[in-house]
């Protein structure tokens, strides 16, 4: 090779790189910025009418999970936990958080839309809730109900993936970017070990349309709730993921009815203004024990009507606002644990506001909900996390401008200031839990939760 050749290859790349910078600034008609805006609109916001689903078409998807072929052996343990899916179609009852899972995702296949699950145990769930795989009996044959719906149908895939979160992680992310056309998912076993893929957070999920144009629809399924398992299985470290929002680059939501997860995951693929979707990624904090709870259950007609609420304020029947003096803020798996407490203290003077999508937060929402109390009432956050983690000083910041300030500050009730997540010991956790429930019902209660300290005798 002479110089002159080695010179043009040199000359030729740093061309080709130039062209591909000036691309992404000049933002080419092959990308466009998508205002996450756009999703509160009454065209495609919380009554998008694509996310609502006709009941013909769940019931179709419910006898297709129940089906399998004839000389097919379902576990007998497995039975009972499809035979009750069907009879919804004729008895009615509710549907768990992994039915509604399954139900978005059968909607999305059935309409053309290729769904892919993977994670650590995701086809059976790492709580045994999900089984969207099931073995033959006999024969240890695999069949996925969900791949059969229709001859027609889009593909719709789950895999058991290896403990690399980094690797895993990074590859679904560039499955994505060269697939936006398909529903991609990604499972945590427990939300906390996505800190082994912090590098992929960092530098492509949170920032890659920033930095070069490149969007993403990825959706990311962490497990969070504290429920007395240990400082390792119990945050998802919510507050890392607020702390990379900005310039309406993920959605953040942390729901808590099967309806709302099958609504905004539906969202996700017809909430923008074209075929393609959000094209944000989208992170979920996903329940542990709410997977089973008697409570988080949503009904057939919510998977029918509606769609995706972001912040949900108390029924007319559930309290009087003229009696309200008092109304909590909070998110997730402890909104039960407040309902429960309200109604065992007969706490009427309680109003309880679930805050269902974090980032963006929706203030005329927020807004609108205070405006049926007083404005003397007591507003409050509630969160199970430490005080310095969770979604804490992230809504301080979005609901004190909400308040006047020379009348009412927002009043902090959740553990404190803690450098683990949570702790070790069970009785202590349930006596942590008890007293935040307790704080968050009582007008003028301390705005920190006492700790029960275990001290060593010397």
């Amino acid at each position: 090779m002479t110089a002159d050749e080695a010179a043009a290859m040199r000359d030729a790349l740093k061309k080709r790189l130039s062209d591909a910078y000036d691309a992404v600034q000049k933002k080419s008609e092959h990308y466009q910025v998508q205002e996450l805006s756009a999703v509160t609109t009454d065209e495609i916001g919380s009554f998008c009418p694509r996310t609502a689903v006709n009941q013909p078409v769940l019931e179709r998807i419910i006898r297709a999970m129940g089906s399998f072929p004839e000389n097919f052996h379902l576990h007998p343990k497995l039975r009972g936990f499809v035979d009750r899916r069907t009879a919804v179609i004729a008895k009615g009852g509710s549907i768990d958080w992994a039915f509604g899972e399954a139900l978005a995702f059968g909607t999305l296949a059935l309409e053309g839309t290729p769904v892919r699950l993977s994670g650590q145990d995701s086809a059976r769930g790492t709580f045994s809730q999900r089984h969207l795989a099931f073995y033959d009996f006999e024969t240890g044959r695999q069949y996925i109900p969900l791949q059969h719906i229709s001859p027609d149908q889009a593909r719709f895939e789950v895999f058991d993936s290896m403990l690399s979160e980094y690797a895993v992680l990074g590859f679904e992310f560039g499955y994505s970017v060269a697939d936006p056309l398909s529903l991609v998912l990604w499972e945590a076993q427990f939300g906390d070990f996505a800190n082994g893929a912090q590098i992929m957070l960092d530098q492509f999920i949170s920032s890659a349309e920033s930095k070069w144009g490149q969007p993403t629809g990825l959706v990311m399924l962490l497990p969070h709730g504290f429920e007395g398992q240990g400082p390792e299985h119990s945050s998802a470290r919510i507050e890392r993921y607020l702390t990379l929002c900005a310039e309406n680059n993920m959605l953040v939501v942390n729901v808590t009815t099967p309806a709302q997860y099958f609504h905004v995951l539906r969202r996700q693929m017809y909430g923008g203004s074209d075929r393609r979707g959000m094209r944000k990624p989208l992170i979920v904090f996903t329940p542990k024990s709410l997977l089973r709870h008697a409570r988080a259950v949503s009904t057939l007609r919510d998977f029918s009507t509606g769609g995706f609420v972001e912040i949900i304020g108390e029924p007319a029947e559930a309290v009087d606002p003229n009696q309200v003096t008092r109304v909590v803020f909070c998110s997730g798996k402890i909104y039960y644990d407040l309902l429960a407490g309200r109604e065992e203290h007969k706490a009427s003077h309680v109003a309880i506001v679930r805050v269902e999508q974090l980032y963006p937060f929706e203030s005329d929402q927020a807004a609108d909900i205070l405006e049926r109390y007083a404005s003397s009432v007591e507003v409050v956050w509630a969160q199970e996390e430490p005080r310095n983690m969770g979604p804490w000083r992230y809504l301080r910041e979005n609901i004190q401008p909400l308040l006047d300030p020379t009348r009412r500050e927002l009043v902090y009730v959740g553990r404190p200031e803690s450098a683990s997540p949570a702790t070790g010991s069970g009785k202590r956790h349930q006596q942590e839990q008890a007293q935040i429930v307790s704080d968050a019902l009582t007008p003028g209660a301390i705005s920190e939760t006492r700790r029960v300290r275990l001290v060593r005798k010397v």
